[in-house]
């Protein structure tokens, strides 16, 4: 029989952390006072970092799985879930127009981002990586790990890889891949891929697209056409990666790493003598680096993608595209209002800005964030380029190369039905701190 009893704690937990604070075993109190120590992640007012609640249907999912624990790293430690894997890898596939691809789950972003820069590199042995200045550190990682030679391609004014830039380094050769990111973690940039699926075919290297955060906005109807041109050629990828636990509603961790050619399997070739006996069935761990994987994220994923189908026009899309306008819209106010120097218009669902007084942007931009925060309006700064603001025709100081800024990350659906509510509070924290 499936032990069901600690579900009992588990409810006991779940109402001491909402309210009530009752008696509970010592642990589960702790853990319950601990817990309260987080900023409040699921809510509208939590506007800052990129942390999204899982959808109930995945949370439900993951800890009916847990009551088996599948491990999904051979077909024995979790049979139903390493099928139920497949069937949503192969969704997620369909999304980008792939029938015929490899690819599997990962434990996030950056193991998905590790893996397909590792099979880069093994066809293209001693090449360098390209990535642009504002792709996430973890490439410049990976490719430290992995021994491989990287190089940052500069960026243009909206925070995307200059073209002109990276045809110049490519002139020079040896580069065997180069990154095109859809969704900058900073500000939510999107790659110019159409330019740069051209330049490979006259300089003959591997596009991997890391769509960790942006990747699920393909099917979003509202972006603007370049952005929409972009994710319209990502079928034309080599590698795609895309972390679920984003915009994808499920539990940390969860990523995905797809491959256009299903031969680079034979790079993870390896033998198993006591693990992959039992079927002659794919095992995912003869495709993937990791080895032991919680099969219960493959189970909430499959739940969660039966419930919300991965298709344009469906619940799901219009989820995405209500982050979308909250940005457009609160990008809109800061453009109006002359107390703020908004950066660039948003791609996706990320607005960057700082403030307009005499004490300096960066000065009043962390003032800002600890007077929303005592309002419970929690956002994030960020140190990004100065001329990433220079869009607006509001004229700031250029003395350093760099500015502390705000950075808004409207990425729940609930965001655009309380942005009145966020503009509120960000006006008013803004006037305590510009009239004290």
């Amino acid at each position: 029989m499936l032990e069901k009893d600690s579900l009992k704690l588990l409810q006991q937990a779940l109402e001491r952390l909402d309210a009530g604070f009752d008696s509970l075993p010592a642990n589960l109190s702790e853990t319950a006072d601990r817990l309260h120590q987080n900023y409040p992640y699921f809510h509208p007012m939590y506007a800052g970092q990129m942390l999204k609640p899982p959808h109930p249907v995945a949370r439900l999912a993951y800890a009916l799985a847990q009551w088996i624990n599948p491990n999904n790293h051979a077909l024995d430690g979790g049979r139903a879930s390493s099928a139920m894997e497949k069937e949503a890898v192969a969704e997620i596939a369909r999304m980008f127009n792939w029938a015929n691809y490899l690819g599997h789950l990962t434990s996030g972003g950056t193991m998905a981002n590790l893996e397909a820069l590792w099979v880069a590199s093994q066809l293209a042995p001693g090449k360098t990586i390209l990535a642009s200045e504002q792709a996430h550190y973890t490439h410049q990682r990976i490719c430290g790990v992995l021994q491989l030679k990287f190089e940052a391609v500069p960026c243009d004014d909206r925070a995307r890889m200059d073209v002109k830039a990276l045809k110049k380094r490519l002139s020079r050769g040896g580069v065997g891949a180069v990154v095109a990111t859809l969704g900058t973690t900073a500000t939510g940039s999107v790659d110019p891929l159409p330019e740069i699926l051209s330049l490979r075919e006259q300089y003959g290297f591997r596009v991997h697209c890391d769509a960790a955060y942006g990747g699920y906005f393909i099917l979003a109807g509202n972006l603007a056409p370049e952005t929409a041109g972009a994710f319209a050629h990502v079928t034309h990828a080599d590698s795609i990666v895309i972390d679920p636990h984003k915009h994808g509603l499920q539990p940390y961790g969860c990523g995905c790493v797809l491959f256009r050619d299903p031969a680079v399997g034979r790079f993870y070739k390896h033998d198993s003598p006591y693990t992959y006996f039992s079927s002659k069935e794919l095992h995912l761990g003869e495709i993937s680096l990791e080895c032991s994987r919680p099969g219960a994220a493959a189970v909430a994923l499959w739940a969660t993608q039966k419930l919300l189908p991965l298709e344009k026009g469906g619940e799901f899309a219009a989820g995405l595209e209500s982050c979308r306008a909250a940005a457009v819209d609160l990008h809109g106010r800061l453009k109006k209002d002359k107390r703020f120097i908004p950066g660039f218009a948003p791609e996706l669902d990320i607005v960057v800005f700082a403030a307009l007084g005499v004490a300096g942007a960066s000065t009043l931009s962390r003032r800002i964030f600890e007077a929303a925060a005592a309002r419970n309006l929690h956002l994030a700064v960020a140190e990004l380029p100065t001329r990433f603001f220079g869009h607006s025709g509001v004229a700031i100081a250029a003395d350093k190369p760099t500015l502390t800024c705000l950075r808004s990350v409207l990425m729940k659906p609930e965001h655009r039905e309380w942005l009145d509510r966020i503009w509120a509070v960000l006006s008013d924290s803004t006037d305590e701190v510009l009239h004290p």
